[in-house]
């Protein structure tokens, strides 16, 4: 074992992914999905983002929020993907330690956004269910931009700490991750230093700001499903339930994804690594590609949008 005067001679400036280290041979097979899934996202996002923003009937505060929810996604996938693309197809393996650990910060301020803005369009559709009448007074395009403001702030803020705490860690042996991304817990394993406190506080945040969230959003649809019960009018429940269809089952793909990469992390001596890193890598890009189409195929205004960008540009 090298002494620590040795490690301080060579510190490490950068670092090296290694993706499916037992499997690489998959990663060019692995390549042309991932591609695929991330022109989708791109794609499907850009034009959502494209929509909204030309056609006027769509300036409302819900499709400013479903607009700030595609702008994190094409952020986390932009931050992700194209560094795992390149290490498939032309084997740039290597990241500096400055990039390494803003994409770690991208990651984990990134998710916790996109659960809170799930959470602010919970309560627009809450709003919009159990009080119509009031839902202009409140759900007004100031608080969508105060909403936003808090949604970017919080988790920027708290989840900070994460990669500084990293970064600050002496890193004097190796650099080799055994990751296609710059997990914090992937990196942290590697420094010289004890990482309890990096592992305490990335837990802690991290189930408090999601968790927060979810409690919230729970809330708000248990509210509601208590007002679309009491309705009388015939049809009104089914409705009433529509507008929130879309948002709902956003909320299962992000919750689902979620819920198996946390599962498959607390089982990892049981799930072989590669399949942990797929998970991961597959986290940051099936619910920005799937997003946009759930609400381009189900919410009718959207949907006609499109159709009528289609023709302008024919």
């Amino acid at each position: 074992m090298a002494s620590p005067s040795n490690y301080s001679i060579a510190p490490v400036s950068e670092f090296l992914l290694i993706c499916f280290p037992n499997f690489q041979s998959w990663q060019h097979w692995l390549s042309l999905p991932l591609s695929l899934l991330f022109l989708l996202a791109m794609g499907a996002n850009a034009t959502l983002l494209i929509t909204i923003r030309l056609e006027a009937t769509l300036h409302q505060p819900m499709y400013y929020l479903l607009s700030l929810l595609s702008l994190l996604d094409i952020v986390l996938c932009l931050t992700v993907i194209p560094k795992v693309l390149a290490i498939f197809w032309f084997d740039l393996r290597s990241i500096s330690f400055s990039a390494c650990f803003l994409q770690m910060f991208i990651m984990n301020s990134f998710l916790p956004m996109e659960s809170c803005t799930f959470m602010v369009m919970a309560y627009d559709r809450y709003v919009a269910i159990c009080h119509p009448l009031r839902y202009t007074s409140i759900i007004t395009n100031q608080f969508v931009a105060k909403a936003s403001i808090f949604i970017v702030a919080r988790n920027a803020l708290l989840t900070a700490p994460i990669p500084i705490l990293t970064a600050q860690l002496h890193y004097c042996g190796k650099n080799v991750i055994e990751n296609c991304i710059c997990a914090n817990l992937s990196v942290s394993r590697l420094s010289c230093d004890n990482f309890i406190l990096n592992r305490i506080y990335q837990f802690v945040a991290g189930w408090t700001l999601l968790g927060s969230d979810f409690v919230l959003i729970f809330l708000s649809y248990a509210f509601i499903l208590k007002a679309v019960l009491g309705l009388k009018a015939e049809g009104a429940a089914v409705k009433a339930l529509s507008t929130c269809s879309s948002h709902f089952i956003l909320i299962l793909f992000f919750s689902t994804i979620l819920l198996v990469v946390v599962l498959t992390n607390v089982a990892r001596k049981r799930v072989p690594m590669d399949i942990l890193i797929l998970l991961n890598v597959l986290h940051h890009l099936i619910p920005p590609a799937l997003n946009p189409i759930v609400y381009g195929v189900r919410i009718k205004e959207i949907k006609q949008g499109i159709q009528k960008l289609l023709q302008r540009r024919m």
